[in-house]
Order: structure tokens, then C-alpha cells, then sequence
């Protein structure tokens, strides 16, 4: 799986963002605290090949439904071979209110992503962030993880403070040291 990171990298660094796979420990640290046994209806943004969503499956109920959001083709093609269970749309998470719809669900109780949000630039973080905030209800949450390096970035600053701005509430996990980058999440609460 880490050639198919390094070679979408290599392919469009701005829409991957990384050029390996979330840690194991990165993926526990994203879905603590957050309410996903609690959770019926749980998106993930940017499954990747998955590294997450061992995680959310082992932490949502049976009757919960995860709905997976990829735009990469190779990476939606690895995700179906090993989460056939999944329903995975292959769409840009800007439509994630649609695609909720579409599936017959209004709403998320929880959002996990696994986009490199300080690659976009602002207006693609306020449309994603925007998609975000009308699929999730008041006191739903998201959580996504930020490189330790974005926290010297003027685009890692400017995430946070739009966090910061969009949500009730804003915490930061430790840093996650067994992680290429190391890296640290953010959990959000509408």
C-alpha cells in the first residue's frame, strides 16, 4: 500500500497529501472520542485504502451506517476490494450533503477525515468545510489530523482559525510520534 500512497503523491501532492498510509496509532487516535458507538450515521471523507476504517467498523454499532467519500480512483478501487461492506461513493466531499440524501440519510453524527486540509487552498476549505457543517447536526463531530509541520504553515494557521470559527468547540490530541509525518488531530464539536 505504500507505493500506491507514493505514487498518487507523486501524481497530484495537493489532492493526497501524504506519501504513506495513516499509522495504525494515527488511526486509533482519530476515532477516540467521538462518540462512535453512540453514532448512526458516521462519513468518511478521503478513505484512502482504508487505514481509518478498521478502526471506525471496530467503534460503530451494527445498525450504524459508514458512509465512505473518495474521489481517487485507484484508492476507491483498493477501498472496495478490501471493505466490500462499505458504501463508498466515488465524489468530492463538497457534494456530501447529496450524497447523504441520495443514500436516504439527513445527517451525520459524526465526520472522520482523512484530507489534507492545509494543501487546499481557502476556497476549497470553506466549500469543504461548508459541506461539513450542513450534514452535521449540533453537537455532531468531526475529527481530522494535521501534520506536526502544518503548525508552522501560514495554510496549517489558517485551517485552525477556520476551525476554530466553524466549531463550538476545538481540542488537539497529542502528537502522534509513530506517524510518517508525525502528526496530531483535531476533534470538533458543532
Amino acid at each position: 500500500m505504500h507505493w500506491r500512497f507514493l505514487r498518487e503523491f507523486v501524481r497530484n501532492p495537493k489532492r493526497i497529501g501524504a506519501v504513506a498510509p495513516s499509522s495504525a496509532g494515527l488511526s486509533r487516535e482519530i476515532v477516540s472520542d467521538v462518540g462512535l458507538s453512540f453514532a448512526s450515521v458516521v462519513v468518511e471523507y478521503g478513505p484512502g485504502t482504508g487505514a481509518f476504517t478498521s478502526e471506525i467498523l471496530a467503534r460503530i454499532g451494527p445498525e450504524a451506517r459508514l458512509v465512505a467519500i473518495e474521489s481517487n480512483r485507484q484508492f476507491a478501487a483498493a477501498f472496495r476490494r478490501r471493505f466490500p461492506e462499505v458504501l463508498l461513493v466515488e465524489d468530492s466531499v463538497e457534494n456530501a450533503p447529496d450524497i447523504l440524501r441520495s443514500c436516504g440519510l439527513g445527517e451525520a453524527d459524526c465526520v472522520i477525515s482523512g484530507l489534507p486540509w492545509a494543501a487546499f487552498d481557502p476556497q476549497l476549505q470553506d466549500r469543504l468545510l461548508a459541506a461539513t457543517l450542513s450534514v452535521l447536526p449540533k453537537g455532531g463531530r468531526f475529527a481530522t489530523f494535521a501534520y506536526l509541520q502544518g503548525l508552522l504553515l501560514r495554510s496549517g494557521k489558517r485551517f485552525r482559525a477556520k476551525l476554530n470559527d466553524c466549531f463550538a468547540e476545538v481540542t488537539q490530541s497529542p502528537i502522534v510520534w509513530r506517524n510518517l509525518p508525525p502528526a496530531f488531530v483535531y476533534r470538533c464539536t458543532r
